[in-house]
């Protein structure tokens, strides 16, 4: 059930008026229902595994509180039966999220070896990702280990638990909540607001119009150059890398103002997952701007505790008597740094393009770790004025343009195939003299210029909000104003739903 149907229109509308018909206690009752029943109008099949995370997690995080609690058992006997428990629990888990996002990749990386060998190869498994998968099992592990670590205690009533895996607004991409803060969200009792209402109407009609009019758009003419790049000049391609990069922000930051739109109706705060990324200065900044929620839990559940392990002070300690104490600092976060970075690109596909995708991010946050006081430096000696909107400028268009390239790596098709993409930019190199020279690849114009607006629109509103909340601005136009704009994208953006054929969102198999 897509969240540009009118199927959802449907459902979303039902589910507002029963939430707040019912008795307050029974708010979340309405949700799991919901996100139940959302969860199985995707395939009914699906519901066993999401059921599986959840009665899993909920069985070991109460098992690790008791062994926690029971004094009776020694300290160390203790330690060792919650590690035990806990790490069954994780193998189980991402055991299956491996089984159905890499086994097929593994059989791959098999195969070589055996026609190496001269041995006949494995045959492929044909497997469907269960929807989510990637997103609720991330979420519900994480709350396991702060369980293990005692950050928060185990939720005792299953059903809560079950509402906080399969919770529906968050199920296709994120964001990856933290336990602590959905679930204080998620068991409240809420009253109906207007005003609450109003406003996330407002802002899920911004999210649909960013995934209807400027999304879908970019995604047709960037599936056409990604295609056929060796056939464009380079400053055609060039143009299809950079709106690669505003395509995937349309769409995901889009999904996410959607469900925060509902949510909000539902006076339930979901967390941000974006915060104006193309705005940054650094890759760095870029990655604590994007996807904020999944960063977060890498940062939190492998850097740090690859960071800060006993294993990461005895080599910093013995490094620091050797070389210095800014050398033996910068090894553990270095090591902490190339595993996250290959989990998050192996995260991201099941393929050797996104793992160097991920290993490229990993490379330039490193680079800055190790270089950043020779940058400093060389600022110093050029006299550059960083508070200075030249140089705030020239750092931006450098992130974005840096990222926009690695971006494509993983999405042309094989790592050969990004790498070709890139080449031809430089190398096919031509300033075209006609429009068709840079959009070879343009259909309908009037598609074309309205996501050209849109994008404008979607920069000029970014560029507000770094000192105030657009909607501030917009709810003090008059009612009527208000309601016309609000209908008016819904309008454009179901017919341009219509137009495009509008899909699916780009994390929606993840």
């Amino acid at each position: 059930m897509a969240l540009t149907s009118l199927k959802f229109f449907a459902f979303a509308a039902v589910l507002i008026i029963l939430y707040f018909v019912v008795p307050k206690k029974f708010q979340w009752w309405v949700l799991l229902a919901g996100s139940l029943f959302f969860y199985l109008m995707t395939g009914w099949k699906n519901i066993f595994y999401i059921l599986f995370t959840s009665a899993s997690t909920y069985g070991a995080a109460r098992w690790i509180e008791h062994v926690s609690h029971n004094k009776q058992i020694e300290k160390q006997k203790r330690k060792l039966r919650k590690r035990l428990i806990l790490t069954v629990t994780l193998l189980l888990n991402f055991g299956l999220l491996g089984f159905f996002k890499y086994l097929n990749f593994f059989i791959e990386q098999l195969n070589r070896i055996l026609r190496a060998g001269g041995a006949d190869p494995m045959g492929y498994v044909s497997l469907v990702v269960p929807l989510g998968i990637s997103f609720y099992t991330f979420q519900t592990m994480g709350y396991l280990i702060d369980v293990y670590w005692e950050k928060t205690e185990a939720q005792k009533n299953y059903p809560k638990l079950l509402l906080f895996t399969s919770f529906f607004p968050q199920i296709i991409q994120g964001p990856i909540s933290d336990y602590r803060q959905l679930s204080r969200e998620l068991y409240a009792e809420h009253r109906f607001s207007y005003d609450r209402f109003a406003r996330g109407v407002q802002r899920f009609a911004w999210g649909f119009l960013k995934k209807a009019v400027c999304a879908d758009v970019a995604a047709h003419c960037v599936k056409v150059i990604f295609t056929y790049y060796d056939m464009y000049y380079g400053a055609a391609v060039l143009i299809g890398v950079f709106l690669y990069s505003i395509n995937i922000y349309a769409d995901f930051s889009g999904y996410m103002d959607m469900v925060c739109g509902l949510c909000e109706v539902l006076g339930i705060k979901l967390a941000e997952n974006f915060e104006r990324p193309y705005f940054s200065k650094s890759i760095a900044e870029y990655w604590r701007r994007w996807h904020i929620t999944l960063g977060a839990w890498f940062k939190n559940y492998i850097y740090y505790p690859i960071a800060m392990s006993k294993t990461s002070r005895k080599i910093a300690k013995s490094i620091k008597a050797k070389a210095g104490k800014r050398i033996g600092d910068a090894v553990p976060s270095t090591i902490a740094l190339i595993v996250t970075w290959f989990v998050t690109g192996l995260w991201h596909g099941a393929t050797w393009a996104y793992i160097v995708w991920g290993l490229v991010n990993g490379f330039f946050l490193i680079l800055q770790v190790w270089l950043d006081p020779f940058y400093a430096w060389c600022r110093k000696k050029l006299h550059v004025k960083e508070t200075g909107w030249p140089w705030k400028l020239f750092t931006v268009a450098r992130t974005f343009a840096l990222i926009s390239f690695i971006k494509v790596l993983p999405e042309v098709g094989s790592l050969s195939d990004g790498w070709n993409l890139i080449r031809s930019i430089f190398v096919g190199w031509f300033f075209p003299w006609d429009f068709k020279g840079w959009f070879p690849y343009s259909g309908d114009m009037i598609n074309l210029c309205f996501m050209a607006a849109m994008i404008v629109l979607i920069f000029v509103t970014d560029l507000i909000q770094r000192k105030r909340p657009v909607r501030d601005y917009f709810n003090r136009l008059p009612m009527i104003v208000r309601i016309a704009l609000v209908a008016l994208a819904f309008v454009i953006a179901i017919s341009f739903g219509v137009r495009t054929d509008s899909g699916d969102f780009m994390y929606a198999n993840f």
